[in-house]
């Protein structure tokens, strides 16, 4: 006799419920734990500002925002922190996305501060 839900030579629903709840685990754990969650401190670690540019910024600009990639090169930026405030936020039509909605106030602070902190190669 078999249980509710179950179907022969199929995986019992408790079974495939578990898995789902793995996987649903397995997948919050490798995202960067800043990114679409607000911030709980005025500030982020290095660590996390570093993890948080790579995944979100790094797809365009080359070796950390160091040299220029399919975005420009960042370090030794002479822009405004308000410019770069206002790209983040707005982005660039045809050339970079708007993160508004996706960063918080703290996390692009983090990132101006970041590239504020960029050694040219």
């Amino acid at each position: 006799m078999s249980r509710p839900f179950e179907l022969e030579n199929r995986m019992p629903l408790r079974t495939i419920t578990m898995l789902l709840a793995a996987l649903g685990g397995i997948m919050m754990a490798a995202l960067p734990p800043t990114i679409g969650a607000q911030a709980k401190t005025s500030q982020m670690s290095n660590e996390d500002v570093k993890g948080l540019f790579a995944t979100t910024c790094g797809w365009c600009h080359a070796n950390g925002g160091r040299t220029a990639g399919k975005g420009p090169q960042l370090a030794g930026t002479k822009r405004s922190d308000s410019f770069i405030t206002n790209r983040i936020k707005n982005g660039k039509e045809g050339a970079m996305p708007a993160f508004q909605g996706t960063l918080n106030d703290t996390q692009i602070k983090g990132i101006i501060h970041y590239i504020r902190s960029l050694k040219t190669e």
